[in-house]
């Protein structure tokens, strides 16, 4: 048992290397397979008729989201703060699969005075193509939102 610690103490960078190898030529071979073969697959695609866009959009659901993060925000704000909205957001992106993320400012008025803050809100409609009931926030979940 000794020799062996000695050997392995004497040779250890050795080892060390031959481990490294070992580990970065099973995980070319064997691990990135695997996973390359899971992305082809249609494990995480997501059939919808919303594709999204890179550019800003202004369609009557990204309005509707609009108006959704405003009130969202309005019933978290505390009771002696006033909050005011532009009539449209500065931006809004249809991210896909009805998913939205809107740019816009607020008007803060409280006892430390006024300010105009920006905010980010991500926001997802449930009911997919389905757009009748687009009015009611039950249809609708507040991802997140932040502000600057």
């Amino acid at each position: 048992m000794k020799s062996l610690i000695a050997l392995l103490k004497k040779y250890r960078i050795a080892i060390l290397i031959v481990g490294l190898l070992t580990l970065s030529l099973s995980q070319q071979k064997f691990v990135m397979p695997i996973i390359y073969d899971i992305i082809k697959s249609d494990l995480f695609l997501v059939d919808s008729k919303d594709k999204g866009s890179d550019l800003p959009v202004s369609t009557p659901l990204s309005n509707i989201a609009f108006m959704h993060c405003n009130n969202y925000i309005k019933s978290k704000a505390e009771p002696d703060t006033s909050i005011s909205f532009s009539e449209k957001p500065l931006k809004a992106w249809d991210i896909g699969n009805y998913q939205y993320v809107i740019n816009a400012e607020m008007n803060i008025t409280n006892n430390s005075g006024t300010s105009t803050k920006k905010y980010v809100c991500r926001i997802t409609y449930n009911k997919g193509d389905n757009e009748e009931d687009a009015l009611n926030i039950e249809n609708w979940s507040i991802i997140g939102v932040s502000d600057s």
